[in-house]
């Protein structure tokens, strides 16, 4: 099976090799497609995001590159953007860059501490307790809640093409059962979550980065909420959220085969420009 990635992130963030890297391990590869899709700029300090001034030139690299191996591989321009109300948005740098070929809409942050500091959810354990405990009291039901409710108000009225990593909030499980997915709260959260991505047409990446970090058993999203989204015929994509090469593809042939299992028979994939069913064989 020839694979596409487009959750990968370069030096222009957090990912470790140059743009031309990923470009020629992907060749080597074999892969149909690869989207780039660093962290897009926030309004404030970040070690993890690409810098706004960085912005341009990410993008006139990405352009380079496609047309130096057009006929190798196909390249698309994408960022990740996380939701942040009145700060940042997916539709924002839609709209402000038409070179972008898309955008994975992800939450990393949720609300903030009362020095205006945005509380990071999927950092440290340490900085997830003091979030937990300063903002929310320590109730992890309102603290999951409000997640949700961020990923539902981004897909409705920020609507990105990829909704990434669902159900990262649950990384802090592996330290402590802070929250049990099994509880009738959580299911409806999901549900309501997979409504709204339904409603609104986009695709749910399916991400193997936990696994492969050691962070979580499961993809995100988990098993059970796999099964859902079939259910719904929610459209999928398969991508590694990669940061250094050798991880383009890393886990695709055994979560393919779980995607299959479950009931799935193609996976969305960028090609020709646009996003196609491609079968899903294992």
């Amino acid at each position: 099976m020839s694979w596409s990635n487009t959750h990968t992130h370069s030096s222009f963030c957090d990912g470790k090799y140059s743009l031309k890297k990923y470009v020629t391990q992907a060749i080597h590869l074999g892969m149909t497609s690869l989207g780039f899709s660093s962290h897009a700029p926030l309004p404030f300090p970040c070690d993890w995001c690409m810098k706004s001034e960085s912005l341009l030139p990410y993008l006139s690299i990405i352009g380079q590159l496609k047309r130096q191996f057009k006929h190798e591989v196909e390249l698309y321009a994408g960022l990740e953007v996380d939701y942040i109300p009145d700060h940042v948005s997916p539709t924002y740098f839609q709209k402000q860059e038409p070179q972008l070929d898309y955008t994975i809409g992800s939450i990393h942050y949720v609300d903030f501490f009362n020095n205006g500091t945005p509380w990071e959810v999927d950092g440290s354990f340490l900085t997830f307790q003091k979030g937990l405990k300063e903002i929310f009291n320590g109730n992890i039901k309102k603290a999951v809640s409000r997640y949700f409710a961020l990923t539902r108000e981004m897909i409705k009225n920020h609507t990105p093409t990829v909704l990434g990593h669902l159900d990262k909030i649950k990384i802090h499980n592996r330290y402590a059962p802070i929250f049990n997915e099994q509880e009738l709260w959580y299911r409806r959260e999901i549900e309501s979550v997979l409504q709204s991505v339904k409603s609104a047409g986009v695709i749910l990446e399916v991400n193997t980065r936990g696994i492969y970090t050691k962070k979580s058993p499961d993809p995100y999203p988990s098993g059970w909420i796999l099964e859902r989204i079939h259910k719904k015929g929610i459209p999928v994509t398969l991508n590694s959220d990669a940061h250094h090469p050798k991880d383009l593809i890393r886990l695709f042939p055994d979560t393919s085969k779980h995607l299959s299992n479950i009931g799935f028979a193609n996976l969305k994939i960028l090609k020709g420009g646009k996003w196609i069913d491609q079968p899903l064989t294992t």
